[in-house]
């Protein structure tokens, strides 16, 4: 019987609503609980709803940051008084001068915070932020890292996708914190990944060879994301979960899609969340004449995020790329069939039992689409693959247990 370990889970910024991260922190910590073991998370803001559970042990500790990156004040000028603490006024510069410095910084506080309470873990396990600070921490105590995929690929898609030169500079710039995460990973002994395809591509991006690489995936929120049979489903109706203006997701390219099926049939997209104002897919929505083809749904609770998938005749996932592919699962979850690409490692997670295309083909995704739509016999055959694949394949125990023996070869290794 393996004895329960105290672990530290550090986690700069989990947006709890939405992105790979929030979600990946708050189900582990959670599943980590459940196997016996004392769990505290280290977050920075947003809180990332920890405690949403009657029978959660699992302690959060926020740490107060500038929080310039909070919608409600999004750039914000800070107080002088905020500024009286040396690491606030690094982080503050650091945006002044159009980088991202949040990581650095947030390693700053966890390695201040711990030096002041004198906290000690069996391990500590970092969610991508690969800080200078939390590296220092590993001549104390064992200390590993997730990376869900290489942000080097978020910059290169970035940088190509740029309109102009000053904005290209200003991707470059913003980047820049990748220089540290990369001799941070390096100095690592061991790092979790989320997919093969992930630790393939992190290996060769960062120079780092893969023997150094734990591949644990990720798990689905079943709890969540379930079908809803007494939903009537709506015919030609679409369903993808990102609005974000980044490349990297492929809204563009779905939305050409969109725009070509519309010559022949009717259809309707329903897209979860809402695009920047004035932003690069407000602008193509315009200008393809979209407006009433479309649904933003905005901020939506799981409730209605599920109701949603259950109307839905397709579930679309048009990214460039993924390291793991949440909305696959997600909409696998809800028994829907599942069209996405072949980015990253979103093959990994669909398996046999989605349709896939190549990314960054809008003709590739509109035959897709009309394939599928046509044919109920097809939808019905992934729709019931997929679920079974996530119930089989992909639950929070099998990830959690997974990287409890991670942690052990980690933690007999640094000793």
């Amino acid at each position: 019987m393996m004895s329960p370990l105290k672990i530290g889970l550090i986690s700069y910024r989990s947006n709890p609503h939405c992105g790979g991260q929030g979600v990946y922190i708050r189900h582990l910590s959670h599943a980590l609980s459940d196997l016996g073991h004392t769990v505290e998370v280290i977050a920075g803001p947003p809180d990332p709803l920890l405690n949403n559970r009657s029978n959660n042990a699992v302690k959060l500790t926020m740490l107060q940051t500038l929080d310039l990156y909070n919608p409600e004040a999004l750039f914000r000028t800070p107080r002088i008084h905020e500024l009286k603490d040396y690491i606030s006024l690094i982080e503050w510069l650091g945006i002044s001068a159009m980088g991202y410095p949040e990581p650095m910084t947030f390693g700053m506080r966890v390695k201040r915070y711990l030096k002041k309470t004198k906290k000690t873990y069996d391990i500590i396990h970092d969610n991508q932020s690969l800080s200078y600070g939390i590296l220092s921490l590993a001549q104390k105590m064992p200390v590993t890292a997730t990376i869900h995929h290489p942000m080097t690929v978020d910059r290169r898609l970035a940088v190509q996708n740029a309109p102009s030169f000053y904005k290209k500079v200003k991707a470059l710039r913003w980047y820049s914190f990748i220089g540290m995460q990369k001799r941070v990973a390096k100095k690592l002994s061991h790092i979790i990944t989320v997919s093969h395809s992930s630790k393939k591509d992190i290996a060769r991006e960062y120079n780092i060879p893969e023997s150094k690489f734990r591949t644990i995936p990720i798990g689905i929120d079943t709890h969540n994301f379930y079908p809803i049979d007494s939903i009537k489903k709506r015919p030609n109706r679409i369903i993808v979960t990102n609005s974000a203006d980044t490349p990297l997701k492929g809204l563009y390219h779905l939305l050409y899609a969109i725009k070509a099926i519309l010559k022949t049939r009717p259809i309707e997209l329903v897209v979860i969340g809402t695009p920047k104002k004035d932003g690069g897919i407000a602008t193509l929505v315009k200008k393809l004449a979209l407006e009433s083809h479309i649904k933003f749904t905005g901020r939506i609770d799981h409730e209605q995020f599920v109701r949603e998938y259950a109307k839905a005749t397709i579930a679309v996932i048009p990214s460039l790329y993924e390291g793991f592919g949440l909305p696959v699962g997600e909409a696998m979850a809800c028994r829907i069939p599942v069209i996405c690409t072949t980015g990253g490692a979103l093959p990994e997670v669909a398996g046999d039992a989605a349709k896939l295309v190549p990314p960054g083909d809008a003709q590739a995704l509109e035959e897709a689409i009309l394939e599928l739509l046509d044919d109920p016999s097809q939808c019905e055959t992934l729709a019931q693959s997929g679920y079974q694949r996530v119930h089989k394949e992909f639950t929070w125990e099998k990830t959690a247990k997974r990287t409890v023996k991670a942690y052990k070869e980690i933690i007999n290794d640094y000793h």
